[in-house]
């Protein structure tokens, strides 16, 4: 899918850090979490977050302009690791592309797309060897078309298991 030629896309600046975090937030409404269990401290939280991983860990976010309002962003980073990594970084470098978000409105429009390939390029950019997400279920088919596989990760819901 083309992009309309009324859509800039580009790389985020850090001055727009606040505008991601609203968009992060968005993202997970619309996939149903309730406001009372969000802290309310997420702008914060955000913005703190995406900080310390442009430092540390080579983050960059893109996003979607139409007319000068941001209309989408996305952002990736290096794989800080849930474990020691004992592998040489040459076979397994991961990158982590995340806080895939384009308004309602905008959406269908092949913004996500474009967004998600500069994460990509840049992930690859900074050395990764592979890059992961974490897919909403509506967005598996757009991330299976760029190429992303099924993966191995496996889900336990504790709360439910602690209930049976």
């Amino acid at each position: 899918m083309e992009l309309p030629a009324s859509v800039n896309i580009r790389a985020a600046t850090p001055q727009e850090d606040g505008v991601i975090a609203e968009h992060f937030y968005r993202m997970w409404r619309d996939l149903g979490i309730d406001d009372a269990v969000i802290l309310p401290q997420w702008p914060t939280l955000c913005t703190e977050f995406i900080a310390h991983a442009r430092q540390h860990l080579h983050y960059q976010a893109y996003v979607a302009e139409v007319a000068g309002a941001i209309v989408g962003s996305a952002g990736g980073q290096r794989f800080a690791g849930l474990y020691p990594w004992i592998i040489d970084l040459a076979h397994r470098q991961y990158g982590y592309i995340w806080g895939v978000y384009v308004e309602p409105e905008y959406r269908h429009r092949g913004i996500a797309t474009r967004l998600t390939q500069l994460v990509v390029e840049h992930l690859q950019g900074i050395g990764c060897t592979k890059a992961v997400l974490n897919a909403a279920p509506k967005a598996r088919p757009l991330y299976q078309r760029l190429g992303f596989g099924d993966s191995n990760l496996m889900e336990l819901d504790l709360r439910k298991k602690a209930e049976g």
